[in-house]
């Protein structure tokens, strides 16, 4: 079934210093898998596999070979008003700057998100491997009213300093976020699943932003104009922005290593 009010946002990805060799001709979701298959290609398939086919693509570096797979690949029937459309870094007459982080470059962008009129914005990273029905994922995050909705995985007190954690209480509200925390101390304070194995819930970088709010939090959130210092940044311009709740998605698969 369509999801025709929700725009999906794909992060084009970075330098992925990790998987050099393979990422020193090309962006990582540009990197094959499986054949003639490209990593950015999980995230565009679990897209259209939950009935959203409005997928914007925001990339910046080495981005010929990531380019030229998507161009090729996706095509849309004329009546459908389904599309992938990429959307590169570029200077204009207001500014000669590239993309400053995740949150600068979604908001470049709005210009392009907003007159589609999407009641939800569905921000994803383009080099992840895992399989999601975004459509629970959307639906959850409508029907518990929350203005912004980020999918978590339950992780060990081992790999927590991994990932951005999050700390939720007994509605599922997001009361705290800690990026990587290594400090024991800070990290006993993050547990969300006390008595688990996997106590920490950690960010799977899959999130659902009402457009309003998101607009509001990209243009009128103090310091959001100022480039971040750091590309996945998003969580921490959640604070104290209202409503937010952290689903454990069950239907999830993901690999992590």
């Amino acid at each position: 079934m369509a999801v025709k009010d929700v725009i999906a946002v794909v992060l084009g990805g970075g330098r992925g210093t990790r998987l050099y060799p393979l990422t020193k001709a090309r962006a990582k979701p540009a990197v094959p898998i499986a054949g003639k298959y490209r990593l950015i290609d999980i995230s565009i398939s679990n897209c259209i596999n939950s009935g959203i086919t409005r997928i914007f693509v925001l990339t910046q570096f080495l981005t010929a070979s990531l380019h030229r797979h998507v161009y090729h690949t996706y095509r849309f029937d004329v009546f459908s008003g389904g599309f992938v459309e990429l959307l590169p870094a570029e200077q204009t007459l207001t500014s000669e700057a590239w993309y400053q982080g995740t949150a600068d470059a979604v908001r470049r962008q709005l210009h392009r998100i907003v007159p589609h009129n999407p009641k939800d914005v569905l921000i994803l990273a383009g080099d992840h491997l895992y399989r999601m029905d975004y459509s629970e994922f959307v639906a959850y995050h409508r029907e518990s009213r929350a203005d912004v909705t980020i999918a978590v995985l339950p992780v060990s007190a081992n790999d927590a300093p991994r990932f951005g954690i999050l700390k939720t209480n007994g509605e599922g509200r997001i009361v705290a976020f800690e990026e990587k925390p290594k400090d024991p101390a800070i990290l006993e304070g993050m547990v969300s699943r006390h008595g688990s194995e996997k106590p920490f819930l950690a960010s799977m970088g899959i999130y659902v932003f009402r457009l309003d709010v998101l607009t509001r939090l990209l243009d009128e959130v103090p310091g959001s104009r100022r480039p971040s210092r750091r590309p996945g940044s998003t969580p921490s311009r959640l604070r104290g922005t209202g409503r937010t709740s952290g689903p454990s998605v069950r239907s999830t698969r993901r690999t992590w290593r």
